[in-house]
């Protein structure tokens, strides 16, 4: 069951109060199955009043604070993620099915998040521009106004730490709507930024459906920007309704991130990210490397290798901290166990089998060789499932890279400089690391996609420029 909290998960927050909705949805603990609570099930009339909400804080005393006021209230409220992480850790391991030790890291993270746009929030600057003579022109950074956040289950607190820390340093108003499965922390977050001394309706949270919540926050004529991590499908139709009222959309989309390794690889150093990369959060990550590229002649070594790290990896529940927690829901399992379906034709290298659990567990499983145009290489699985590509050199392996609809993340595995650099310009992707995979969370980093996996920038200093909108302003004083 649910610990005790200071405020009722079944209420929505508003305007600086714990409202209850005109409805509730169950919270079941992905591990087991089983029901632990209840949230809002909030509807188009609760996501305009807290549109209406941060409207008013916006022309109130959060719209007419500095900078420095913002960037304080930021730093404390990292300091109190810090000081609830055993809370925000067993939230977040019981609601979406986090093994404890990822769950601790997501919690660190979101305070890092908040100490990372505290620090930043007055270093956003405008610039001058030396134009005709007798002008003055200088740029100014000024937040959007009411921005909108529709968060997934995979990340929660990640997200919210990236979209919303970023909005809120830049002065923003935010009504957030985290998924239906993974609502808690969220809560905890908001009750949390309170403390920490955010004003009444500066940041509202609005539980429900997509549905419902979340496509009446994607068409609200009071958002100016909205923010969305999830399914292309989705993000599409937030775009579309969000383009009615013609309000910019920074979107974060799915995956089929490759990692390539060459014959000069240093396995050694490789194979941790090759796999983890793939497993962690049981697959379910946009950014997952769900396809690793080898070339020819080290096809059998690298196979092998993965092979021995699959077999030692401990699959089962969250509180037991595995290596693999289950899927998020009976939904996913499903949509996994499709997939595994279709790959009957495949040859299957090795798998992590899951124990005799009433949850939604899957068995880990790696594929190959695949070959390129496989469904298994093209679509996002979202579940613990890996293939291995052969290339036979840098012109094939850009080409199968970059022979997908998504454009997220890539990496390259080499000591050859000049491959590198060659190889990083060549790859369809918003990030490419070099004998690495995910720069340790990379807060500073700027994170985002091309093609199917969205397209604007979040984390680092382009969140920021993403959450403000520029003015010029032009003197003419002779």
């Amino acid at each position: 069951m649910l610990p005790d909290l200071p405020f009722d998960p079944s209420c929505m927050l508003i305007d600086g109060s714990w409202v209850p909705a005109g409805g509730t949805l169950p919270i079941s603990n992905p591990s087991t199955g089983e029901e632990i609570g209840q949230i809002a099930r909030g509807s188009a009339a609760d996501i305009d009043a807290a549109v209406r909400a941060a409207q008013s804080a916006m022309d109130g005393t959060w719209g007419h604070s500095t900078a420095a006021e913002r960037g304080r209230i930021l730093m404390r409220l990292g300091q109190l993620v810090l000081q609830n992480v055993d809370l925000l850790t067993r939230l977040e391991s019981l609601d979406v099915g986090k093994p404890t030790s990822q769950a601790r890291a997501d919690a660190l993270a979101l305070a890092r998040y908040c100490e990372f746009y505290g620090g930043a929030a007055d270093k956003v600057h405008g610039q001058t521009i030396p134009y005709l003579d007798g002008y003055t022109v200088y740029t100014l950074r000024e937040p959007h106004g009411v921005t909108g956040h529709i968060v997934p289950w995979n990340y929660p607190m990640q997200i919210i730490g990236r979209s919303v820390g970023a909005a809120l340093a830049m002065g923003n108003a935010c009504v957030l709507k985290p998924a239906e499965g993974a609502c808690l922390t969220a809560l905890v977050f908001a009750h949390l930024a309170a403390q920490a001394g955010l004003p009444p309706g500066a940041l509202n949270v609005v539980p429900g459906l997509g549905a419902e919540a979340g496509a009446a926050l994607a068409a609200h004529p009071g958002i100016q920007h909205l923010s969305f991590t999830g399914s292309v499908t989705t993000g599409a139709a937030v775009q579309i309704a969000a383009g009615a009222n013609v309000v910019p959309v920074t979107l974060e989309l799915g995956g089929k991130s490759p990692q390539i390794v060459f014959e000069d690889a240093d396995l050694q150093a490789a194979l941790p990210f090759l796999v983890n990369a793939g497993l962690q959060n049981a697959g379910q990550t946009c950014s997952a490397s769900s396809r690793i590229l080898v070339h020819h002649s080290r096809l059998d070594e690298v196979s092998q290798a993965m092979a021995t790290a699959y077999r030692s990896k401990r699959i089962g529940a969250a509180i037991d901290d595995p290596d693999i927690g289950p899927l998020i829901n009976a939904r996913q399992k499903d949509r996994v166990q499709q997939f595994l379906a279709q790959a009957t034709d495949l040859p299957l290298i090795a798998q992590a089998m899951p124990p005799d659990l009433p949850g939604h567990f899957v068995p880990a499983s790696l594929f190959g060789p695949v070959p390129p145009d496989h469904p298994l290489a093209q679509q996002e699985i979202f579940g613990p499932v890996q293939v291995i590509i052969p290339f036979a050199d840098e012109a094939e392996a850009v080409q199968i890279a970059n022979g997908t609809d998504y454009g997220l993340v890539a990496s390259i595995w080499t000591q050859n400089g000049a491959r590198q650099m060659r190889m990083a310009k060549k790859l369809r992707a918003g990030q490419v690391f070099i004998n690495n995979y995910g720069a340790g969370g990379g807060v500073e980093l700027p994170f985002g996609g091309t093609g199917k996996s969205g397209h604007g920038r979040e984390k680092g200093f382009e969140a920021l420029y993403g959450f403000s909108t520029l003015k010029t302003v032009a003197a003419l004083h002779g």
